[in-house]
């Protein structure tokens, strides 16, 4: 049993005879009388009284009339919600990021919501280094790193060109210089996030090769410690740019300029190569690729 043998069957009851059926699905009399012998040999009982030339229904054929209208009602609800997804009426868009990653996101996400409020927007939390197993095992439509993942079954693309900021609190002694070099930091108490990173190890190499040596007495669990206990004068901090804005022009941060530790931090979003994207997640690159000229500065899109 199929659904276009029920339909078959639904339209000779609502159009009266087979002729008039026939018609209204586009096939030949002797067709559609066969579909419907084919559905009542399946069923195993009549449908219709052949007695009666008006097509009256059997008892079995009145039963099956009811179900087989659910369920053709079913295949056009189902074929409307597939139409609004596909339309961005509907649906639902997963994001894999962590606290500071979203950051980046926060004005592309604003305008994704202006231009399809429709679609429902789940930005959940994972771990830096397994989101690209999220998007990769199909846990997320996209994710945001600040990497370029070694896995060849994702795609990526840059919107957003971060640096690692160098912050001290207001009063300590480099606030009152343009800029310091590597050999100045010998002193000083880098308060660093507990998780490692792939800067984090750039960082590390880079004073090994000036032969400089890096102090991390403090390890705090989120970029917010860091930023209070810097803040408070308790050491200094390397961090995203994008994480000290607020502060820095509040003055409760001060960003000193180190030559030597100008990294950048490409932002990228990630997808599977396999495979369609969802309808929610092309939008949201389309948004990320038009958005980027207005947003200018460190916005991009720069596929790979």
């Amino acid at each position: 049993m199929d659904l276009f043998e029920l339909e078959a069957f639904v339209t000779v009851v609502r159009e009266g005879s087979f002729s008039k059926a026939a018609k209204a699905l586009y096939r030949t009399q002797p067709a559609v009388s066969q579909i419907v012998q084919r559905l009542e040999e399946e069923v195993g009982h009549p449908l219709f009284d052949r007695s009666s030339r008006r097509g009256v229904l059997t008892d079995a054929g009145r039963v099956l009339l009811v179900h087989a209208e659910r369920l053709l009602n079913l295949k056009d609800q189902a074929l409307a919600a597939v139409d609004d997804v596909k339309h961005l009426r509907s649906g639902q868009l997963i994001i894999a990021t962590n606290e500071l990653t979203c950051l980046y996101l926060l004005p592309l996400l604003h305008e994704f919501r202006r231009r399809h409020p429709a679609v429902r927007l789940s930005i959940r939390r994972a771990l830096a280094s397994r989101i690209p197993g999220e998007v990769r095992d199909y846990g997320a439509d996209l994710g945001v790193v600040t990497y370029l993942p070694g896995d060849t079954d994702l795609a990526s693309v840059v919107v957003y060109r971060d640096q690692l900021a160098f912050v001290v609190p207001r009063g300590h002694r480099f606030t009152r210089r343009k800029e310091v070099t590597i050999r100045d930091l010998g002193g000083e108490a880098f308060v660093a996030h507990h998780v490692s990173s792939p800067y984090r190890a750039k960082v590390l190499e880079t004073f090994q090769k000036r032969r400089v040596t890096l102090q991390m007495p403090i390890e705090m669990p989120s970029i917010d410690a860091i930023k209070r206990f810097v803040a408070a004068g308790h050491g200094v901090a390397l961090l995203p740019g994008i994480a000290v804005e607020s502060e820095v022009a509040r003055g409760d941060l001060v960003r000193v300029r180190v030559p030597e530790l100008t990294f950048e931090r490409p932002v990228r979003l990630v997808w599977r190569k396999a495979g369609a994207l969802s309808h929610a997640a092309s939008a949201f690159l389309q948004v990320a690729e038009t958005s980027a000229p207005k947003l200018r500065g460190p916005y991009t899109f720069v596929r790979d």
